[in-house]
């Protein structure tokens, strides 16, 4: 008898400002996925919020250009119950299409990437991929990171929290910062919605701009050193892969150099460090995984001063899956392969969800 599949629903798209970034992570998770072990159920998740369940042979449309990709719209609009063991239904036909075995959201941003999917997920009482609700959420948003981080001895930029109601002093903000400063939306990744600054002038238009992703922004001195990325696999006992090394060739690693211009920025992967460094930037990243509470996957990004200091940028719990991103390649150059890093992916999450579901809930 055949052995059954694992029925595996890819979430994609949402309402972040990352919807097109999320689209082709989804098409490469999609495309390596074991056709033999998996049935794939992808959900694409509109602008607007609404689940759109579609097949595997016309989800996307333009897939092959990322700056015309987009959702090919379907009129099986699905949710996923409360308590309903991963029942995927249309509550407007009242028509239900199976139980999802395991989700793996490939969501980026917000509603994606800071809880607020996963405690649906848990709620729904179905396994997925990633970190939970707590470790998405902190992994989310860069001001509590920091100080997270910053209290566990683990270095970072030194940076300014403002709120959208708050008044600042240019003055006294690089008097403390220096210039040029980085402002960024607490809670986006992608670099979207972050400038680099060098006057007054520029400082004000990009708190105005980066205000319209978020009600709290961060504002960050400039480090001066080589950008490392590293990847890390696990739940209690996370491994982390060897280091990568981001060269832009634009002002800073921007949204564009990410994931529309191919010739952005140079990737060196693995990076050319000597093996004191490798090591050191594997023990921190596992340390960051580890204090930031996350599970199963994140990419863990440094920067590395000329006197050797490592300090920690940002971790992303829902790393890109592009044919440019960074996670998956290292570990490639780690010697886990694409489609097998799915592989454990899913089973890191069928794991926990067994291991969830053994704790007393009950006096």
């Amino acid at each position: 008898m055949a052995k059954q599949k694992i029925k595996v629903a890819v979430l994609f798209g949402g309402k972040s400002a990352e919807h097109e970034v999320s689209l082709q992570s989804a098409k490469n998770v999609i495309d390596a996925l074991d056709k033999k072990r998996y049935e794939i159920v992808p959900i694409g998740i509109d602008k607007a919020g609404k689940w759109l369940l579609s097949s595997a042979s016309n989800y996307l449309l333009n897939s092959d250009n990322p700056k015309l990709v987009r959702l090919n719209k379907s009129n099986k609009e699905v949710s996923l119950v409360v308590q309903s063991s991963g029942m995927l239904t249309d509550t407007r036909r009242r028509t239900s299409y199976g139980k999802i075995d395991v989700v793996f959201p490939v969501l980026h941003g917000p509603y994606g990437e800071d809880g607020s999917i996963q405690g649906l997920l848990k709620l729904a009482g179905v396994p997925f991929v990633g970190a939970g609700v707590l470790g998405s959420a902190i992994g989310m948003d860069k001001d509590v990171m920091k100080r997270l981080l910053n209290e566990a001895g683990i270095p970072v930029a030194q940076f300014i929290v403002l709120h959208s109601n708050e008044r600042y002093s240019f003055k006294k903000i690089t008097d403390s910062l220096g210039l040029p400063l980085f402002i960024k939306p607490a809670n986006l990744g992608s670099s979207v919605g972050v400038y680099k600054v060098r006057n007054e002038k520029e400082f004000k238009s990009a708190v105005r701009n980066a205000f319209q992703y978020d009600s709290k922004i961060l504002i960050e001195e400039t480090i001066v050193g080589r950008e490392i990325e590293c990847s890390v696999l696990g739940n209690e006992k996370p491994i982390a892969s060897l280091p990568g090394e981001v060269i832009p060739k634009h002002d800073f690693y921007s949204y564009e150099a990410k994931y529309i211009d191919e010739n952005g920025a140079a990737l060196e992967i693995p990076a050319r460090l000597d093996k004191k460094t490798i090591a050191k930037i594997r023990v921190a990243a596992i340390a960051a995984f580890k204090t930031l509470n996350c599970e199963g996957m994140a990419r863990v990004d440094f920067f590395l001063k000329k006197n050797g200091m490592v300090l920690v940028n940002e971790i992303n719990t829902i790393p890109g899956f592009t044919a440019i991103s960074m996670y998956p390649k290292l570990w490639e150059v780690s010697g886990i392969s694409y489609s097998d890093l799915l592989d454990r992916l899913i089973q890191l999450a069928i794991e926990r969800f067994a291991r969830e579901q053994k704790l007393k809930s009950s006096l």
